[in-house]
């Protein structure tokens, strides 16, 4: 924290935003058109490239449409088609594929159903990718039952379309009918049934393969390691008799997502070679697997990295709670320079603002999103909603809400978080309102954030109604979460009794934060005999929790049993148990001061605690004076 304010000045020195790049003249389009018909370009294309069209005019017209298309200038490649008073299937395939290139499939579909269109098998083949790509699977289907000649590419993208639609088991079916295969075929239905978690089905189609490749052997041991199954992954991966770096990955990866965190570097030092995959798959290992210190040698050793290595880092730092490190190491992102953020980057160290209250490091964030491409997307913009409400600006917040061009359902979500956290339960419940009203279903997360308003702001009858209504919607499923702020809703508003009897109802599937709830209303309302009853319940699940003990002192100091107060005191000290000091800090003139309970260290700790005396000595007086109604105004 010492050096946060550090990292807020580099921030601002160090974002450059890319100059946007100024569009091409297309004069040079109508010379091209003209030199069509007066002189014979000499190309020379690799075999897969050429055209054997007979006419060299139309040859020379299909090299050209194919360069446009390859551009993206569509409409300049149709227009040429149009003027052209000669084709072959070729310039009808190019054409076509270039609409479904540009995403513009109903215009593709116009012109392959023109009554003059010459097709042949590629070209059908293109149509019905263009379906696949856009997930229009059932006029995929049509097309495909139609086609006058299949080949096998025909084949394997009418698969690749049903398990891009999660349709496997139809993805099987047209595998079996298939008249002939080759491994593309076999690869694909292998990847399917080993993502559907059908492990069995693909080790029994990958041992029947007549011919594997290595994205064969791959797919397997990505399969079998996805599944639990690694030692399995681990014998296929030494039969393998050629590796390339994607099959050391997905072995590494196999390990660490197992928790064989000693397995997976084991690999990766064995490596022959290593792309940045290899590296960003060892840093992810070691993160999720809790091992911070060693994902940052690792990361520190990167000959170089991209916008996932930088990311990943500071997302690990985020999780574990240290955010002026995350800070530290986006600042090292922009002063490098090499790379330039993305939405996840943003998205993450707006995370870490918010947990240190960071406005001022928040809001250069923001200014560095509103030069990028980022700026209307919906995570981003939600992100940033909820920096500025836990960094205390609420009117900044619901200003970014209100202005978004883009709202979704994470972002509404997101603004009843907002007025949750500050207590503004009726301003929740019309945004909820709002909300279904403009045809947004609400989802769990919904729920979470209005049940939260409603207990901050006291809103107990409102709050239960809330709650029956998200019990009758069986498409939500009732979590932790909803019990946790429905015991919390009743803690609060002093009705323990009924909060006791949610949690006695659950049973077994009580968690500690219900309990710990409860707890907390019991310690403001002062109840020893439910408080007692939540306390014990809280230090079965867990012993070592310090603010248990700390609130069931608290509720038997207020009910005057000093003793009892003082026995929770030495369990605690029986244990070696100790709170967490109290921080705070504040930023002055561009630095962080950081305060912990009789911390000493600040350099002006001197004078700060002289007028922290003087406060004191205030207090008292005026304290007193209020004793003998005498009140003191003093100016």
């Amino acid at each position: 924290m010492h050096s946060l304010f550090r990292v807020s000045i580099a921030l601002s020195h160090l974002w450059k935003p890319n100059k946007q790049s100024i569009p091409c003249n297309l004069k040079h389009f109508y010379h091209l058109l003209y030199m069509i018909h007066t002189v014979t370009p000499k190309i020379s294309l690799p075999d897969s490239d050429r055209d054997y069209s007979a006419s060299s005019y139309v040859a020379r017209s299909n090299w050209l449409i194919t360069s446009l298309c390859r551009e993206g200038k569509i409409n300049d490649a149709r227009q040429l088609f149009d003027k052209m008073h000669e084709r072959d299937v070729v310039t009808w395939t190019t054409v076509i594929t270039g609409y479904i290139k540009c995403r513009l499939i109903g215009e593709a579909k116009r012109l392959f159903d023109r009554a003059d269109a010459i097709k042949n098998v590629v070209t059908w083949t293109a149509m019905l990718n263009g379906y696949v790509r856009r997930n229009q699977i059932m006029e995929a289907e049509r097309l495909f039952e139609v086609m006058p000649v299949k080949n096998v590419v025909s084949w394997n993208t009418m698969i690749d379309g049903y398990v891009r639609n999660g349709e496997v088991d139809k993805a099987v079916d047209l595998f079996k009918r298939m008249p002939e295969r080759n491994v593309v075929s076999w690869n694909t239905v292998i990847t399917a049934l080993a993502q559907r978690g059908t492990v069995e089905e693909a080790r029994r189609l990958f041992d029947d393969m007549p011919k594997r490749d290595v994205i064969s052997w791959t797919t397997m041991v990505t399969g079998l390691a996805r599944n639990g199954r690694v030692d399995e992954a681990r014998e296929v991966f030494e039969r393998m008799p050629d590796r390339n770096v994607v099959s050391w990955n997905a072995m590494i990866t196999g390990y660490a997502k197992n928790m064989r965190l000693v397995e997976a570097f084991e690999l990766f030092q064995r490596m022959p070679q290593r792309d940045l995959p290899s590296w960003n798959t060892m840093i992810t290992g070691f993160i999720q697997n809790g091992e911070l210190e060693q994902a940052r040698k690792v990361f520190d050793d990167m000959p170089e990295k991209n916008v996932v290595s930088w990311t990943t880092m500071i997302t690990g730092y985020v999780q574990k709670g240290e955010n002026e490190t995350a800070l530290k190491i986006f600042a090292e992102m922009l002063r490098d320079g090499g790379v330039k953020p993305n939405d996840g980057t943003f998205v993450n160290i707006l995370g870490a603002c918010s947990d240190l209250a960071g406005l001022g490091e928040g809001e250069q964030v923001h200014q560095m999103i509103t030069k990028t491409i980022y700026q209307n997307m919906a995570f981003v913009v939600s992100a940033l909603i909820n920096m500025y409400s836990k960094c205390g600006a609420l009117a900044t917040a619901t200003k970014m809400f209100n202005d978004g061009t883009v709202k979704d359902l994470v972002s509404w979500n997101c603004m009843i978080a907002a007025y949750a956290h500050h207590g503004c339960g009726t301003e929740a419940m019309r945004l909820f309102t709002e909300m279904r009203n403009l045809g947004f279903k609400p989802n769990d997360i919904s729920y979470v954030g209005l049940l939260s308003a409603c207990s901050y702001a006291g809103l107990v009858e409102e709050g239960l109604l809330y709650f029956d209504e998200l019990v009758k919607d069986k498409t939500i499923q009732v979590r932790e979460d909803h019990y946790t702020c429905l015991v919390d809703l009743c803690g609060r508003a002093g009705r323990l009794k009924e909060a006791l009897n949610i949690i006695q109802q659950l049973g077994s599937k009580a968690s500690s934060s219900m309990w710990g709830a409860l707890l907390a209303g019991c310690n403001v309302h002062g109840n020893l005999d439910i408080g007692k009853t939540a306390a014990k319940e809280l230090l079965r699940k867990e012993p070592e929790n310090v603010g248990t003990y700390l609130m069931l002192r608290n509720i038997y100091a207020s009910s005057g049993k000093w003793k009892e107060a003082e026995r929770e005191w030495l369990k605690m000290k029986d244990q070696r148990l100790k709170k967490q000091p109290g921080c705070s800090w504040i930023q002055v003139e561009n630095r962080v001061n950081v305060f912990l309970a009789g911390d000493k260290s600040h350099p002006q700790s001197h004078l700060i605690y002289s007028l922290l005396w003087v406060l004191y000595a205030r207090m008292n007086k005026f304290e007193l004076a209020l004793e003998k109604n005498d009140f003191i105004v003093e100016n």
